[in-house]
């Protein structure tokens, strides 16, 4: 059955899923049959015994790294001088910064600018090179906002 998790207590070592049936079902650490991390929102593939989740498996679909890597890392080339990958993954303010230290940048020969399209360059190599995994715990979930 299709579910997603409502909450994971990491100290009871066990949660609670909601099921496509509307029903809940709740579930232990034990279930869990993946390496990704458990965290409530996740969407999930599941079996019932009893009224509770078991054997349960993250959905593909909610693996939202895969669908934000590429973007992101592509913004990150193109415009990440104007911190365009930054608002793209949430991060406001340090978009707003990356965007004004370059447009005033050129008030100072344009060195500031350079700089920004640097640090957005490492950015773009740093998203590739991450696996979908890593760089969903990192930037999505983690919300690191520089490298």
């Amino acid at each position: 059955m299709k579910g997603n998790v409502l909450n994971y207590d990491i100290t009871l070592k066990s949660g609670l899923i909601s099921g496509a049936d509307g029903n809940r079902y709740t579930f232990s650490v034990d279930d869990w049959k993946s390496q990704m991390e458990i965290r409530s929102g996740r969407n999930v593939d599941f079996d019932i015994v009893d009224k509770t989740a078991t054997d349960i498996f993250p959905d593909s679909k909610s693996v939202t790294g895969g669908s934000q890597k590429i973007p992101a890392a592509l913004l990150a080339f193109f415009l990440g001088a104007f911190g365009a990958h930054k608002f793209y993954l949430g991060y406001k303010t340090q978009g707003f910064i990356m965007l004004l230290v370059f447009i005033f940048g050129f008030i100072l020969l344009g060195i500031p600018s350079m700089i920004i399209g640097l640090i957005a360059f490492v950015e773009f190599i740093i998203y590739i090179i991450k696996s979908d995994e890593e760089f969903e715990n990192t930037y999505v979930i983690g919300e690191k906002k520089w490298f």
